[in-house]
Formats: structure tokens, sequence, C-alpha cells
């Protein structure tokens, strides 16, 4: 009885001092292993090209009413509140409207949020690739005329560690304090 009570004890001080985040864990998940896609600036980049750093990916539009600009503005509020450590998490958009968000556009909407944020675009078919990997959805809504729709889709963000791997879904809208602490504890 001694003996089964120690390793009740055991496992209840063991489930008290692991971590819990405020977010979702998505630790060991098999997919957002890797993309391909083009950077505001024109060059091309890959998931590995971050490894090392934090990297939080939100899939969004420029012409997004809401969702996109909070949550943007949002990243923006958990980099200041990192302080030094904000070098080490890197912020990048990739946009599920590639007919309308140039790289131009991109290059002007992504970095007014925070210099150091990266917008990613790709063909339609890349966009569509990227976001299965990542179990993104969005489609099209149409709009008064063919090129005023807008699009639903996915408003969470994906958190991969420095070593490549998924490991947190942030919930959209929180404020910036819950995802600083995960963050925190993941860096």
């Amino acid at each position: 009885m001694t003996r089964i009570l120690a390793i009740v004890l055991a496992l209840l001080v063991a489930a008290c001092s692991k971590p819990g985040f405020n977010n979702v864990d998505i630790t060991g998940v098999s997919y957002a292993n890797e993309f391909s896609l083009t950077d505001h600036t024109g060059a091309r980049r890959t998931l590995a090209d971050y490894r090392g750093k934090l990297v939080v990916i939100f899939f969004g539009y420029t012409q997004c009413p809401d969702v996109c600009p909070t949550t943007m503005q949002e990243m923006a509020e958990v980099r200041q509140a990192l302080g030094k450590d904000a070098d080490q998490v890197q912020v990048i958009f990739v946009t599920v409207d590639p007919q309308r968000d140039t790289r131009e556009l991109l290059a002007q909407y992504v970095p007014g949020f925070d210099p150091s944020f990266v917008g990613l675009y790709g063909t339609p078919e890349e966009t569509a690739r990227v976001a299965k990997q990542f179990k993104v959805f969005y489609q099209k809504v149409p709009g008064p005329t063919e090129t005023s729709y807008t699009i639903d889709h996915t408003a969470g963000s994906y958190v991969i560690d420095k070593a490549g791997q998924p490991r947190l879904f942030l919930k959209h809208n929180q404020g910036a304090a819950p995802i600083v602490a995960d963050l925190r504890q993941l860096l």
C-alpha cells in the first residue's frame, strides 16, 4: 500500500510540475513540417530558414476587414512584450489570397505591423498545398464585383519551435499576455 501511495504521489507531483500552455498544445502532430513560398522581398523561403527561432505562422489576406489586422497587431504587441527575447521569434503572414496579395502589397502591409514580420505568397496551387499541410481552411466568399470578394479562413496561428516542430495553435483575439507566457515557455 505504501508503494502504491508513493507512485500516486510521484505522478501527482509530475503532473503539477509539467508546464501548461494557455493555447492548444499540438506537440507531436505530424503535419506542418515544411513549405516553400516566396517572401515579400522576392526570396524563396522554407520553414528550415527559420530554425533556431520560434516561428508564429498566420494565414490571412491583406484586405481582411477584422481577423487579420487584429492578429497582426496582437503579434506586434507580443513582440514588444517579449523585449530582448523578441529576436528569437519570427512572425510569418501567409496570404490565402495570391490573386490580389502581390509581393509589393505584402511588402507594405506585413512590415507595417512590425519591420521583422515576413509576408509569404505563392501560386494558388502552392498556397493550397501549404494550407493543406497546416490544416488551414480558406474559401472565397463572392462580393458585389469579381474583385470585391472576402475570404473565410482559419483565424488561429501556429507556433513552430526552434527545432522546426509544431507546438501550439494560438487562439484568435486573446490578447498578448497568454501568448507571451506560452512563447516564453518554449524559448
